[in-house]
């Protein structure tokens, strides 16, 4: 009887962190947040949280940019398999500080994957949703973008994570007017495809029109090292503009600094070189 009211306790305590986490931002289906996590204040920035029109519909976007005036070239900030959290928007504010102006719109607002929990539930959801929507709802987020009086209309880049660097690698194939992207380990090539996701960027690699550079974890067990190297292939074959790191020893989600597979190392030395990579094709 002592050990079972022993576990009631440990379960307890265990639904009051994921409601914590809930109040905090984060999404609930990631499960407990690490102490690594990295917070970016908004002081000297402007945030706010747009409606973008894509559609018949309208999706949620959260911006930053600075606070100071001038034009600024644009990221769009494509989230994880959560939706957007605190996470990503703690990314957008971080490119922001680097004197970009930052869009991460919610591509999962319609399914309201931030507020799920059960991480199943979750990947059964995503899995239903198309490329073509979630594509359209990109280049409805940059056409906004670009749209502003405070932005660069010909310099425009977008960063992907996780499903989100699957999903860039697919708008650097689709949407023209990109300039330059870079992507964090991004999936290449699926098991099997369907009538959702035709296509992966393997498929697209002769149609990418920017510069890219491709963030990998050696020890990524969903994405294998002989992928990343077909598809830096595949971008040479095709006369393109294209680098590839690949960390030896970091998972799948390296950068991501609120959940255990956060490697600090790794993770410092990528965005060291994503903003070198924007700076160079978006700055110039």
């Amino acid at each position: 009887m002592r050990e079972r009211r022993r576990g009631e306790r440990v379960n307890v305590t265990r639904r009051r962190l994921v409601v914590g986490l809930g109040a905090t931002g984060f999404a609930l289906a990631a499960g407990p947040v690490s102490a690594q996590v990295i917070r970016t204040p908004s002081g000297g920035l402007i945030t706010t949280d747009q409606k973008v029109r894509s559609g018949t519909d309208s999706i949620p976007v959260y911006e930053a940019r600075p606070a100071g005036g001038g034009r600024h070239p644009v990221v769009i900030v494509i989230h994880e398999g959560f939706g957007v959290h605190e996470h990503t928007r703690d990314v957008a504010r971080r490119f922001a500080r680097e004197g970009y102006l930052a869009f991460a719109p919610d591509l999962f607002s319609r399914e309201g994957v931030a507020q799920m929990s059960d991480f199943g539930k979750v990947r059964e959801v995503v899995g239903k949703i198309s490329d073509r929507q979630v594509l359209q709802d990109l280049a409805a987020t940059a056409d906004f973008a670009r749209r502003q009086p405070y932005t660069r209309a010909d310099r425009v880049g977008a960063t992907g994570f996780c499903f989100g660097g699957r999903v860039a690698w697919l708008f650097a194939a689709t949407y023209k007017e990109l300039d330059a992207a870079v992507i964090w380990y991004g999936r290449i090539a699926s098991p099997q495809k369907d009538d959702l996701h035709p296509k992966d960027p393997l498929d697209l690699a002769a149609e990418v029109a920017c510069p890219v550079l491709g963030l990998y974890g050696e020890a990524d067990t969903g994405i294998s090292v002989a992928d990343v190297r077909k598809m830096e292939a595949a971008l040479k074959e095709a006369g393109k503009t294209a680098e590839f790191v690949v960390y030896p020893g970091a998972p799948h989600a390296f950068f991501a600094d609120y959940r255990p597979s956060y490697r600090a190392d790794a993770a410092k030395d990528a965005w060291r070189r994503a903003l070198a990579w924007f700076a160079r094709h978006l700055k110039a």
